[in-house]
């Protein structure tokens, strides 16, 4: 999986042809430990970039430009614009049935 920096919203990286998930998390969330392999998996798709932001430094920038108040959260996407997003629910973060929500949303 792919690790993106703030550098990477620039306008460079995600306004590639394509469709990027990015799922924003940190190092210290379990939540966003028990998530990544799931979400890992809808990198097997060829048509899609699978990337993570580090969210482990409260100062980064990407926490309010996003305006991420729980981790995991997913954003996509398309040509460099956000189609979808998927925030973390409070103390219980994201799951299987999230990851399928997302590989829908990826695919309309």
């Amino acid at each position: 999986m792919e690790i993106l920096g703030p550098d990477a919203f620039d306008g460079r990286t995600l306004r590639r042809a394509g469709r990027y998930a990015v799922v924003f998390a940190a190092d210290w969330c379990p939540f966003c430990q028990a998530f990544l392999p799931q979400f890992a998996k809808l990198g097997e798709d060829p048509k899609l970039h699978v990337a993570r932001v580090d969210l482990t430094d409260p100062d980064a920038p990407l926490w309010e430009q996003f305006e991420v108040e729980v981790v995991p959260s997913v954003v996509v996407f398309r040509d460099g614009e956000v189609t979808f997003r998927l925030d973390g629910i409070p103390g219980v973060g994201l799951g299987p049935a999230d990851v399928r929500r997302i590989r829908t949303a990826v695919s309309a």
